[in-house]
């Protein structure tokens, strides 16, 4: 059984922490207790992702799309939608630099995770979090 939600969000700062607790309470309302290592993955890498496209995202796109999917096996998907081209990369981050080790994050605890283009409409990076993720 899968369980599904979406929503949009404006690219602003704040949307960080109202992504996070958006994620964290539908996971909560479908199963995931608070312990959950899983959940709290998943609350990490949406802060990830949704940061990413505050700070880089176009600067003329209003908003973004951040949706999570709670799999049958306890795991779930999260994709956050934006309508920029470029596709986030790993870059080597010296130890004095302060930004740029989002991805080292997202690559580490994330089952899995990739970059979808929307053609015309931009791209969605997508991570799968393992139900026994701890």
């Amino acid at each position: 059984m899968l369980r599904r939600n979406s929503f949009r969000l404006p690219r602003h700062p704040a949307s960080v922490g109202l992504a996070r607790r958006r994620v964290r309470d539908h996971l909560a309302d479908w199963g995931h207790g608070t312990d959950d290592p899983a959940l709290a993955d998943a609350v990490l890498l949406v802060s990830e992702l949704v940061t990413n496209v505050v700070r880089h995202g176009p600067l003329l796109e209003r908003e973004f799309e951040v949706a999570v999917t709670a799999l049958a096996d306890g795991s779930c998907f999260i994709e956050v939608s934006d309508e920029g081209f470029t596709e986030p990369r790993l870059r080597t981050v010296a130890e004095w630099e302060e930004t740029g080790r989002g991805l080292h994050i997202v690559e580490s605890i994330a089952e899995a995770w990739g970059v979808w283009s929307r053609g015309r409409y931009g791209k969605t990076v997508w991570v799968v979090v393992a139900a026994s993720s701890a």
